[in-house]
């Protein structure tokens, strides 16, 4: 495998500034948070705190337009850039979960391209028009550096349209599938590195794949409720969710299993990879091999369970060695 750059993904909240030393001393390149309000604690501040407490780089992986102002995004961005020059990539998507625990669609993509290209401006230094009022950072000296602030702008996206609009207006693409002809291409995974005796019925192996998962389940119920029903146990799990909804399908997303999946992870049998990595040290590997071949630059980890830094260890020890 040549020159594999390996970064770490996980939700904002305590345990981030522990966690990306130890990824920084282990070889992860960027440790990027997820943003999601109605889940998580807030990214930006964690951003800060890891800035200021490690050398490693920073991202947001993604970025949801419609939770904040765009001038406020764009303030956020400088105030990072203060801290950790050089050191911030800003990624950005149409919502998805952090949207539909809200009880809405996902954004157009109209929306977050205009979102997108508003930030660039603001950023640049630029004078746009934000809602029919004239909008420009005229940040002082002391609170910003001056325009235009140069923090890489990525696009997370997985169709065809998605991916197009990623080549046409940002700095890279944050996806599943590598994409050919893109400079930086950052491919999402999950799963666990199995130790000698290991399977997917070990109990530790369930806990750390199954947030990921249950969200095959969380996602076919959000685009079609009666396809879950094809899943393992899939009719009890959508008859017992479809009193609480977008509040209780959500809960724990991709941090811990809730006492309502648990029984479709017990059932998961052979297909609790799902869409994870789960196999020895050199199955994990590759896999990677192959990923970088597809056209990815980049691999974003997200582990997840109740020993983040045993995966964290575990994923670098199998790709990175």
């Amino acid at each position: 495998m040549t020159e594999p750059r390996i970064s770490v993904g996980c939700p904002p909240g305590p345990g981030n500034v522990e966690l990306a030393k130890l990824a920084q001393d282990l070889g992860y390149d960027r440790f990027w948070l997820f943003d999601s309000a109605a889940l998580y604690q807030d990214i930006w501040v964690w951003l800060a705190l890891v800035g200021e407490h490690t050398d490693i780089k920073l991202g947001t992986a993604v970025l949801v337009p419609n939770l904040r102002h765009v001038m406020t995004t764009a303030a956020a961005i400088a105030t990072i850039d203060g801290i950790a020059p050089g050191r911030l990539a800003c990624g950005f998507g149409t919502g998805a979960t952090a949207r539909w625990v809200l009880g809405k669609p996902a954004l157009s993509w109209q929306a977050t391209r205009r979102y997108f290209e508003q930030l660039r401006a603001l950023l640049r230094g630029e004078t746009i028009n934000v809602d029919g009022a004239c909008a420009q950072m005229i940040h002082t000296s002391e609170f910003a550096s001056p325009r235009p602030i140069d923090v890489p702008l990525l696009l997370s996206a997985f169709g065809p349209k998605g991916k197009e609009i990623a080549r046409e207006v940002a700095d890279g693409i944050i996806t599943i599938g590598g994409v050919e002809g893109v400079d930086w291409c950052v491919q999402m995974v999950n799963g666990t590195v199995l130790e000698p005796g290991e399977d997917l019925s070990t109990p530790r192996v369930k806990e750390a794949a199954g947030p990921w998962y249950v969200v095959m389940y969380h996602g076919a119920w959000q685009a079609a409720p009666e396809a879950v029903d094809g899943l393992p146990l899939g009719k009890e799990w959508r008859a017992a969710i479809e009193s609480e909804r977008h509040l209780a399908v959500h809960e724990g997303h991709v941090v811990r299993v809730m006492d309502r999946d648990r029984a479709v992870l017990d059932a998961a049998g052979e297909m609790l990879p799902g869409f994870g990595w789960i196999g020895d040290r050199d199955a994990v590997r590759a896999k990677a091999e192959e990923v970088f071949a597809s056209g990815a630059t980049e691999i974003l980890y997200t582990p997840a369970g109740p020993d983040k830094a045993r995966e964290l260890r575990a994923f670098a020890e199998a790709v990175l060695d």
